[in-house]
């Protein structure tokens, strides 16, 4: 009888720990990377930006964690998502009003913003990786806009990436960089 009871106490508190660990996965707010938005107006459109903010940790970010001149996911976790309300003009070329996963190519003097139309796959939001290489589920036939930008030197250290909606577009910055794309 008391072997039953053990048994049955020992599943029970396993069972309390294994569902405070799903739980505790549920909340995104709890990752390494949580979870950001950006938003404001741009010249009379609402923007929303929606991206996971990974933190320096004392590694090297550009050309290290972030290599030059492969696609990435703009962020951590699920792919960065840009949505518009009105058509606006991207670096001068027009994006029409909707949502977008936003990717990134970065380079030491120049990075491609790419906006995808794929949001969405199987029901759920799109990760931004799909292999353990780091390869992004950007998909060049599903891309509407692809847009440069000139990286310049932050004017202060920033330990988490993070993206702010401006009164002229939007800015990333992380670590000692900043990248601004103006919108119109």
């Amino acid at each position: 009888m008391k072997k039953i009871f053990s048994k049955g106490l020992f599943l029970t508190m396993l069972g309390l720990i294994m569902s405070s660990l799903i739980f505790a996965q549920a909340d995104k707010s709890k990752r390494a990377s949580p979870p950001e938005t950006a938003t404001g107006t741009v010249d009379g459109s609402h923007i929303t930006i929606n991206y996971s903010s990974p933190a320096v940790k004392g590694r090297k970010i550009w050309g290290g964690l972030v290599p030059y001149d492969k696609v990435w996911r703009l962020g951590a976790n699920e792919a960065t998502t840009f949505e518009t309300s009105k058509d606006i003009k991207v670096e001068g070329k027009k994006l029409p009003a909707g949502k977008y996963t936003l990717y990134a190519t970065p380079g030491e003097k120049e990075w491609t913003f790419i906006f995808n139309s794929k949001t969405m796959d199987n029901g759920k939001p799109v990760w931004g990786i799909k292999d353990e290489k780091g390869t992004t589920t950007e998909d060049p036939a599903t891309d509407v806009l692809r847009v440069m930008a000139k990286p310049e030197k932050s004017s202060s250290f920033n330990e988490r990436m993070k993206i702010d909606v401006t009164k002229n577009g939007f800015v990333v910055e992380w670590e000692n960089l900043k990248v601004p794309v103006s919108i119109k």
